[in-house]
């Protein structure tokens, strides 16, 4: 395993242990984790809160709508499975931010809240929604008068959930779809899908270590270098658990929107085939499927954390492995300008593609991002020539 990986593997124990939690993070290595996750979904009335984001930081713009006070709306409790008492003290929580105006429509914060219940101090996720069904009807009654909803997943620690904002963020895309102002089909099938939010968003990464073990590094490969994934015989479940993990994985965020458009074409439109991954069978089976030492590296981290059973520890490695890439991508490119007025620099930018472990990855990311710089395209031309004589030999 290469020093850097192990450093990195090891900074995120120290980092769970050492969290303001008291080491909130390790508590979820109990196995009764699932049963310890807690959801609260609230009706608000009032005064909407259209906040509009037009700063690049996130922060609200001039324009964004006065903050409320607590007089001005109310919450309903709708469905939860917290005991009353702790769910008292968490809409008073939600009420006070509120009234401070720090929601904003479809953008879930992270929080840590005291409670009463066995765990005393939990993660909480809490977000302002309207149903798609109140915003597609042309009902006048609706646009008057229309129903938003605050919706609060509790677990693990604030820094845990933090992790995972994203997909909780894209998570209650589905509860927009399904729950309506009428609130008919809540037994049937908001409840369910509230009760699983822990299992479904912060699980999924860790069935997907356990199920694909060694053949991990194909996956961490394919959402390193772009390469689409095609999942076949497979359940919904397990296939979602793919599709988030691929997403987890990929440097969206870290690379340019350009270049990641530009990688995914090259790679569907080149002579690169899509993986498959074939579940029909006791193990799944991959076909045209790729790897690399890198990946290789890092699926043997993945597999020693598994042991402990910690679904924020995965999360948090599998950032590190996605910035270890950017590291190295930047690294390069930084070699690559060096190289176009130095042939000795290019020297040094061969071995370090030979040695970093994912050379084939990045030469395809800066070969995109150089594509309109000839001089640095020649470099990379070069590199290309020097990868293959070394593979061949």
């Amino acid at each position: 395993m290469l020093p850097s990986l192990q450093e990195s593997v090891d900074g995120d124990d120290k980092e769970v242990e050492s969290s303001e939690e008291g080491g909130g993070l390790l508590e979820e290595r109990r196995p009764e984790r699932a049963s310890t996750s807690y959801y609260c979904l609230y009706s608000y009335h009032g005064c909407r809160l259209n906040h509009s984001i037009d700063s690049d930081d996130g922060s609200p713009s001039s324009s964004a709508a006065e903050t409320p006070s607590s007089d001005d709306f109310s919450l309903s409790l709708v469905d939860t499975n917290l005991p009353a008492e702790a769910e008292t003290e968490l809409c008073s929580f939600i009420m006070k931010h509120l009234a401070k105006g720090a929601f904003f429509e479809g953008m879930g914060n992270v929080a840590s809240i005291e409670l009463s219940i066995p765990e005393s101090r939990v993660g909480c996720y809490y977000c302002l929604f309207q149903p798609e069904k109140c915003t597609e009807t042309a009902n006048p009654e609706c646009s008057t008068t229309p129903v938003d909803y605050v919706i609060c997943f509790l677990g693990g620690s604030e820094k845990g959930l933090e992790l995972f904002r994203l997909e909780l963020d894209r998570y209650i895309q589905d509860l927009k779809i399904n729950l309506d102002s009428e609130q008919k089909n809540l037994e049937t099938c908001v409840k369910p899908y509230l009760e699983t939010w822990f299992e479904d968003s912060v699980c999924a990464i860790q069935r997907v270590v356990q199920l694909f073990q060694e053949k991990l590094a194909f996956v961490l490969h394919a959402a390193l270098s772009y390469t689409p994934v095609e999942v076949k015989e497979s359940d919904e479940r397990t296939k979602k658990d793919i599709n988030r993990f691929l997403r987890a994985a990929s440097l969206q965020g870290f690379v340019q929107e350009g270049t990641m458009a530009s990688l995914y074409i090259a790679m569907t439109e080149g002579r690169q085939k899509s993986v498959v991954i074939d579940c029909s069978g006791p193990q799944p089976q991959f076909y045209n499927a790729g790897s690399n030492k890198f990946c290789e590296d890092w699926m043997q981290a993945f597999l020693n954390g598994s042991e402990g059973g910690n679904p924020f520890l995965f999360r948090q490695m599998l950032e590190n492995f996605k910035l270890k890439a950017i590291q190295d991508i930047n690294n390069l490119k930084r070699f690559i300008r060096q190289a176009e007025m130095d042939h000795y620099a290019l020297f040094k930018c061969y071995l370090f593609l030979r040695n970093c472990g994912s050379g084939d990855v990045l030469l395809k990311v800066v070969k995109v991002e150089h594509a309109e710089m000839q001089e640095a395209k020649n470099v990379i031309t070069v590199l290309e020539e020097f990868m293959k004589e070394t593979a061949v030999a």
